[in-house]
């Protein structure tokens, strides 16, 4: 049976050429633990310094300002928490967007029974942030603003740079969820005005387990982790060697092939896209048409229930999701979906494609000739279709 994946936002599989750099630090030649100062350690430090130079020309930063952490998850805890903790002097008030992942919005709760106060912003029905909802959320008591770059479940790329000049105007730290933007789209943290930034090396092929926080030198920010002096002090704990190696080379490869990559996978998205509203009826595209990356694209069926959609899929070798990978359990509608407005029913419809470099035409073709037979089966069964 032919197999399509097509959820390269969830994950995506670890690159040859990454896990061959990878391997000598798994194995006895090269294990030692760069905090140590005999030969052993001197040969992890020199790659652990190489693997930040290729993780910060990947964004435009500085090697020192590139802190690894455990993945996106612990780079945004870090970003809250550690801003909010270094910060609180001057103020306990913090913006965020409705969309975000829930590694910002649960922290951000976390927080709020800390005794700060959270301000979410609502989002246009293409889920967009708008500048004007930052400008106006802003109070005297402001430290913090953190607005994804790109949105894990539609991918509408938010106006980082813009919302990241207003808060520089105002003296206001700004962070940037960027684990869906990294890699796929260029990244400049200066000209994004960003002054803390999350990446996470399995999105981009690398391994699992690793990410980083880009912290804009002289950005107080507090450490979550404490023991060890790892990381300039702002990141306890013996460095994943492996993990790290592997996400330096990853960061490296994408940004050789980033020119080429993109236009080739949003030409196969926009024939995803395309060839799914001329087969199939009573179907929506969720999100922001132009103001997208181009790995994404996100559906709605109405009169079929998104996990039967994903099921039948699966049987015919199609990998895809219903949103984001870290509530994929949940039967919730997606509350990206809900923020933009979209309708209880028509989100519990939805399903997300997400491509990536092994992605070629045949492979949406295939998707085109198989999903409107499935859709047809699923609506056939649902009392709501059969009404219409």
């Amino acid at each position: 049976m032919r197999r399509v994946y097509l959820d390269h936002s969830a994950t995506t599989p670890v690159r040859p050429e990454v896990l061959e750099a990878m391997l000598p630090f798994l194995k006895e030649e090269a294990f030692g633990n760069p905090s140590t100062i005999y030969s052993y350690g001197r040969e992890a430090k020199k790659a652990l310094d190489e693997a930040r130079e290729k993780v910060a020309g990947l964004i435009g930063a500085r090697p020192e300002e590139i802190v690894f952490t455990s993945g996106g998850t612990e780079a945004d805890n870090l970003a809250l928490i550690g801003t909010a903790a270094a910060n609180e002097r001057k103020g306990r008030h913090i913006i965020t967007s409705s969309i975000e992942h829930h590694a910002v919005l649960h922290t951000a709760q976390y927080l709020m029974r800390q005794g700060f106060k959270v301000t979410f912003l609502p989002v246009t029905p293409e889920g967009l942030v708008r500048v004007e909802d930052v400008e106006e959320a802003i109070t005297d008591e402001t430290i913090l603003i953190s607005v994804m770059h790109v949105n894990n479940e539609v991918g509408t790329i938010q106006p980082i740079k813009e919302i990241g000049h207003l808060a520089r105007e105002r003296g206001i730290v700004f962070h940037t969820d960027a684990v869906q933007s990294v890699g796929k789209i260029p990244v400049n943290v200066d000209e994004l005005n960003v002054d803390l930034l999350s990446a996470s090396a399995h999105k981009i092929y690398g391994p699992k387990g690793v990410g980083c926080l880009y912290i804009r030198k002289g950005t107080k920010i507090t450490p979550i982790l404490h023991g060890g002096g790892q990381e300039r002090k702002r990141r306890a704990g013996t460095e994943n060697m492996p993990g790290i190696v592997g996400f330096g080379r990853a960061a490296e490869l994408a940004r050789q092939e980033l020119p080429q990559e993109m236009p080739r996978l949003k030409a196969l998205r926009d024939r995803l896209i395309k060839g799914i509203l001329e087969r199939i009826e009573d179907v929506q595209v969720n999100g922001d048409l132009e103001k997208r990356v181009a790995t994404n694209a996100n559906f709605s069926f109405r009169y079929v229930e998104g996990e039967s959609l994903l099921l039948s899929l699966d049987m015919k070798g199609i990998c895809a999701s219903s949103g984001s990978a870290c509530t994929s359990g949940s039967l919730d509608p997606s509350h990206v979906l809900l923020a933009m407005g979209i309708p209880h029913e028509v989100a519990h419809g939805s399903v997300r494609m997400t491509l990536g470099r092994g992605n070629t035409e045949a492979d949406i073709d295939y998707v085109l000739e198989v999903m409107p037979e499935i859709v047809a089966r699923l609506r056939a069964m649902s009392p709501l279709y059969n009404k219409k």
